[in-house]
């Protein structure tokens, strides 16, 4: 662990990025390829009802997310200040009282899920067409769901322990095993959507699998017994503090999509929500690299403002910042250029296409400078300061995107609902570009200090 944390401490700054984030992005592209290819398989096996299904999910599946991610960026965060200063005993605690309070949490929510299938699918804008395709899906992945928050619970702190790669696996296995097992199930035995639901379930367990494979045998500093579980309650409340940004963006991104569907039903159709689950793949298609760099770029941040290395820090986030905008300026063009190829690997519905396309073209506008607010969340979350993480977690989903989305379709009708994405990017940007700035500032006094 020494050698690690020297390296993160004194290596140089761009190859430590690309070390960090390499495994971050390939695992998070290739969970997010599992996603496309599964509604590809979906929407060709089933058709575009069922996409909408998988759309009308979605919520609940962003839940669960957000509660993994909750506690593991939250753990992480710990875990990565406390290696920077050397405390070995305060990184093994905190993980084991993740674990504990994801399960809780993990599992109230399935139970509570199940008990409301129908009404919450309802809720989330299913239609009387589209309500059987999404009670199929939701009533067997409801049986990974305390897997799969596991699983992304354990990503972070891993991670944060200095071992990206392991991390990547984590995401990556059961990715890999979930593209395998997808046309199997729904064509090879014809269960449909049903078949897609089983193949993710299993993919969750074995990652799930993987995960404490590496804790007993992997080399990982985290050791698995009784002691390490030990309730602390000061612990799992700066677990939740910290964590809790990251959630707010899961819900806020479940509330989005939830909005979304019932203005779509609304002003358009169900092929409409189907539309918007494609778009949603594709766009997360090119932000989980983001996402990835966004995960490295912590690990790098927490350790360098534990050791209070501010000069350090500024520099990765410079870097940071640029490749971001490579990345996402490459996916902007990919969507914009080829459009009707992209939604066609999706449906062969003409009028599918032909409306997608010009729906696509809107949605990624401002696309090649979201990373930025991206960053912007996981800086303030690596550095310890909750607030700041959490305004700028709400700001793009809560003050801006949901307004823009009541308000403008009032103006354009239909074509308001696709304007308030990119509305609501820009002004998010603008004032991820304005914390950051403050604080800045804040280490150029610190090292003028120093």
């Amino acid at each position: 662990m020494k050698s690690k944390r020297e390296l993160l401490l004194n290596g140089n700054i761009t190859s430590l990025l690309f070390k960090f984030s390499a495994p971050a992005i390939i695992g998070m592209v290739t969970g997010a390829l599992y996603n496309i290819v599964d509604t590809i398989f979906v929407g060709k096996g089933v058709g575009y009802l069922a996409i909408a299904a998988l759309s009308i999910v979605l919520p609940i599946q962003l839940i669960i997310i957000g509660i993994g991610t909750m506690t593991g960026v939250g753990s992480a965060s710990i875990v990565s200040r406390a290696l920077g200063r050397n405390r070995k005993d305060i990184a093994q605690n905190v993980f084991g009282n993740a674990v504990v309070l994801n399960f809780l949490i993990s599992a109230f929510c399935t139970i509570l899920i199940y008990i409301f299938m129908d009404k919450c699918l309802v809720f989330f804008g299913a239609s009387a067409q589209v309500l059987p395709y999404a009670r199929d899906y939701t009533s067997i992945i409801l049986a990974g769901f305390i897997f799969f928050s596991f699983s992304i619970n354990s990503n972070n702190y891993i991670r944060a322990e200095g071992n990206p790669r392991a991390a990547m696996y984590v995401m990556a296995i059961g990715a890999i095993i979930n593209i395998i097992l997808d046309p199997i199930f729904i064509f090879v035995f014809g269960m449909g959507i049903k078949g897609a639901a089983v193949a993710t379930v299993i993919s969750q367990v074995i990652s799930s699998m993987y995960v404490i494979f590496y804790i007993l045998f992997g080399g990982s500093i985290f050791r698995l017994n009784v002691s390490i579980f030990k309730v602390k309650f000061s612990a799992m409340k700066e677990i939740l503090s910290l964590g809790f940004p990251s959630f707010i963006k899961s819900a806020m991104a479940s509330i989005i999509t939830l909005i979304f569907n019932k203005l779509l039903l609304f002003y358009g159709s169900d092929m409409y929500i189907a539309i918007m689950g494609i778009g949603l793949r594709m766009i997360s298609m090119i932000q989980m690299p983001l996402i990835g760099i966004t995960q490295g770029f912590s690990t790098i941040v927490g350790f360098n403002y534990g050791a209070k290395l501010y000069p350090r820090v500024k520099k990765v986030l410079r870097i940071a910042v640029m490749w971001t905008i490579i990345i996402a300026g490459v996916g902007f063009l990919a969507m914009m250029i080829f459009p009707r190829f992209v939604i066609s690997l999706f449906s062969s519905d003409a009028n599918l296409i032909n409306e997608g396309i010009y729906i696509l073209r809107i949605v990624v506008v401002f696309l090649p400078i979201i990373g930025v607010q991206m960053l912007g969340g996981g800086f303030f979350q690596a550095i310890g300061k909750a607030a700041p993480a959490l305004i700028l977690t709400i700001t793009r989903q809560v003050l801006f995107l949901i307004p823009a989305a009541f308000l403008l379709p009032l103006i354009f009708g239909l074509n308001g609902v696709w304007l308030s994405v990119p509305v609501s990017d820009f002004l998010s940007v603008a004032v991820t570009v304005f914390w950051i700035s403050k604080e800045i500032k804040i280490f150029n006094k610190a090292i003028l200090n120093g």
